[in-house]
């Protein structure tokens, strides 16, 4: 495929980092000939950004989707806040509002088809709550905005490694009650499709336990063979290349020698920890599942660091090409 996608790029939480990355990443020319972006958020925080980054952005700013080029970059200023109100390093109200907007015009981009992903620079959760108290996190968000029951899933990535997990954001009390087969099957066939729309031909996926040596032959719990190792054989009956239960303290380290493409994980932190040892500032999150790939950093807001022009911009530009290709992937099996 020759053409270029057509990309949505929220801007983030206007007190962190999120407003720094924008301008590297504009300015950025492998990232500007990747895809043509949308970007929405306020003229005045990109430049505020472009200050901290010590960058000039060229781009055409617009102040409605109704006067869009497809067929170049484009700024949709949404003229919505004034970054003198919104200290850098602060949660604030301001700025949760300001991100969901921008997140939120995104979405309905993508959900009218005229975008084929949707990218953001970092959020802050605790800003996006007092924005919109029932704000859990981005995919209980996008199920609302696009009225969708969808099975998604969070997945963090490395340029040759992927993480994806059975739970999420949930209490670690409450995860060995979520751990049933079907469950792990969703995930499982979930991870083996987004890897192939990511242009990964025949996935390899290493499926962890939940238990310490996962599970020991039944001395330290009974999840690992009652449910996830019937899983891994369905999975396997249904063509995919997976296999395990592996004790979670190794199978990082046989993935990231390159025996796996991707390892399913049955929490949060069990793979989040492994995945920002590996490569803390090359990380992206893919948001899979959806009719359109949602990519973002892996990493937060960074309030330590804002404003002094010094954010990597390794996880972003990770992010932004990652959806260019995934569109791209996703364009090339519509056409074919």
């Amino acid at each position: 495929m020759t053409t270029k996608p057509q990309i949505a790029l929220a801007m983030g939480d206007p007190a962190g980092i999120s407003p720094e990355l924008t301008a590297k990443a504009l300015a950025d020319p492998t990232i500007r000939d990747a895809a043509h972006f949308t970007v929405f958020g306020d003229r005045r925080v990109l430049e505020m950004g472009e200050r901290h980054a010590g960058v000039s952005v060229d781009i055409e700013v617009i102040g409605d989707t109704s006067e869009r080029n497809s067929e170049k970059t484009v700024f949709i200023d949404l003229g919505h806040l004034d970054p003198r109100t919104v200290p850098l390093g602060d949660v604030s109200l301001e700025g949760g509002r300001s991100a969901i907007t921008n997140f939120r015009n995104a979405i309905a981009l993508a959900k009218a088809g005229k975008v084929a992903a949707v990218t953001f620079t970092p959020f802050n959760k605790a800003a996006m709550r007092l924005a919109h108290p029932s704000y859990e996190d981005e995919v209980v968000f996008l199920n609302e905005e696009l009225e969708s029951d969808d099975e998604a899933s969070e997945f963090n990535i490395l340029p040759n490694l992927w993480n994806a997990r059975v739970t999420s954001h949930v209490p670690i009390s409450g995860v060995a009650d979520l751990i049933r087969k079907d469950l792990i099957l969703d995930k499982l066939e979930l991870t083996h499709r987004s890897l192939k729309d990511a242009g990964i031909a025949n996935p390899r996926i290493a499926v962890a336990g939940l238990n310490p040596h996962a599970g020991d032959g039944g001395n330290f719990g009974c999840e690992d063979a009652a449910e996830i190792e019937p899983a891994v054989k369905e999975g396997q009956a249904r063509g995919i290349i997976c296999d395990g239960p592996f004790p979670s303290d190794t199978v990082f380290l046989r993935a990231k020698r390159g025996d796996f493409d991707a390892v399913l994980t049955m929490y949060h932190d069990q793979g989040q920890i492994a995945m920002k040892l590996i490569g803390f500032d090359a990380g992206v999150t893919l948001l899979g599942g959806y009719p359109f790939p949602v990519c973002t950093p892996a990493h937060g807001t960074a309030y330590d660091i804002a404003g002094e022009g010094i954010a990597d911009l390794g996880a972003t530009r990770n992010a932004l090409l990652l959806a260019a290709r995934m569109a791209n992937a996703r364009a090339d099996t519509v056409a074919a």
